[in-house]
């Protein structure tokens, strides 16, 4: 197991949610360190196995594909002596063998992991694994683009209980930032703001559906020195009425892309109109969005028109910044959502019990986003790769 670092633990780290902003630098790459400051939920009798080392071991086994519980449990009974001293586990004073936990030990730690102190230590080590830009500094500061969308776990409904529901944050790289479960008598407009709470938000720019689309959101996060592209549908007739009366036959085109790909032909068009008397907290500009697209092998054309407002005034951000950020917004169903059900099968797996539906989707979103940061484009064939030597998941995960 690696030594855990000399200097002193930040103050903000002594109790979550965690801060990425007050880690040491030579602490960036150490996931213990941040795994550590997750609470251990079993009692102190009877612990054979370190909380960390679990984890730890959890998290390398799902780096080489495991999808399950079993297999995870399956991945640590066959790591080598040598894998299993590195990930923490002790070795027996007499027979100098390092015995392995069993499953059922793996289960109980994630079924009682306190799941928002899982996440926000997933989510504080990977910003603070993010590099520094190496670009020169800019005449105005780089906005990052940060999507924020929901997702059912559809494996874990019973007859008694609904499918857990999470929400997460993810730049448009494909880094997840922040996840929380969604109350099962609730929806995600309450968790929006409690899910930002622990990510910076300098320089961001948060997409987000027409859902959140609130007053108390937007407000919320200008106040956190966030900007936001927030979609204007008729669930809020009144500001989608003034935002559509704009009169756009009459305003230039400001941006055009066309894309031939998948058997379709695709023009987007945007627009966008500076307008001060926006009923929404902080709107500068508002927004017109008009995709045409052709399917090549029926000649079906389908237009679709959406508006959209945001508190980026003219100089903050070009037109064609704009249509990236609108279109890249859709990435987060694309990077993430999509892998966790086709790659590691999410939808189709059983694991209902306690938190155990939100802790590996907590687990998933960690490879992923790993993978995506190392630039990694194809994530299967990443765990493909993984899986084939017992030492390329320590690697990865900074402990070795």
């Amino acid at each position: 197991m690696p030594a855990q670092t000399s200097s002193p633990i930040p103050a903000a780290l002594e109790q979550l949610p965690l801060q990425a902003a007050s880690i040491a630098a030579d602490d960036a790459a150490d996931l213990c360190y941040f795994l550590g400051r997750v609470p251990d939920p079993r009692g102190r009798r009877g612990r054979r196995y370190p909380a960390l080392a679990l984890l730890c071991a959890a998290v390398a086994a799902v780096l080489t594909g495991a999808r399950s519980l079993i297999a995870v449990s399956e991945w640590i009974a066959d790591a080598p002596q040598h894998v299993l001293g590195v990930l923490g586990f002790a070795a027996d004073p007499l027979t100098g063998i390092r015995p392995v936990p069993h499953a059922a030990t793996v289960r109980r730690l994630l079924q009682h992991i306190d799941g928002d102190a899982l996440d926000a230590a997933i989510g504080a080590y990977l910003q603070a694994r993010r590099p520094p830009s190496m670009r020169p500094e800019p005449k105005r500061p780089a906005l990052r683009a940060v999507a924020v969308d929901g997702k059912t776990v559809r494996g874990s409904r019973t007859q008694t209980a609904a499918a857990v529901q999470l929400l997460a944050a993810m730049d448009h790289q494909g880094v997840v930032l922040a996840q929380r479960q969604i109350s099962s008598k609730s929806n995600e407009i309450p968790s929006f703001q409690p899910l930002l709470d622990t990510t910076d938000l300098e320089n961001t720019v948060l997409t987000a559906d027409a859902l959140h689309t609130q007053h108390g959101h937007g407000a919320y996060l200008r106040e956190r020195g966030a900007h936001y592209l927030a979609m204007v549908k008729k669930n809020h007739h009144g500001l989608n009425a003034q935002v559509r009366k704009l009169p756009w036959q009459d305003i230039p085109l400001d941006h055009r892309t066309r894309d031939r790909a998948h058997h379709r032909d695709e023009i987007r068009r945007l627009k966008v109109a500076a307008f001060h008397h926006i009923d929404y907290p902080g709107a500068r500009q508002a927004i017109q969005t008009v995709r045409w697209r052709r399917d090549m092998s029926t000649g079906k054309l389908t237009i679709q028109r959406v508006y959209l407002i945001t508190s980026l005034g003219v100089f903050d951000a070009t037109p064609a910044e704009l249509a990236a950020w609108i279109r890249g917004h859709w990435g987060i169903e694309n990077l993430l959502h999509h892998v966790r059900d086709r790659t590691f099968r999410e939808d189709d797996s059983k694991v209902r019990t306690g938190h155990l539906p939100r802790a590996m989707a907590s687990l998933r979103n960690l490879v992923i986003s790993l993978f995506r940061q190392n630039g990694e484009t194809n994530i299967a064939a990443a765990l493909r790769h993984t899986s084939r030597d017992y030492s390329r998941p320590l690697h990865t995960l900074g402990l070795t």
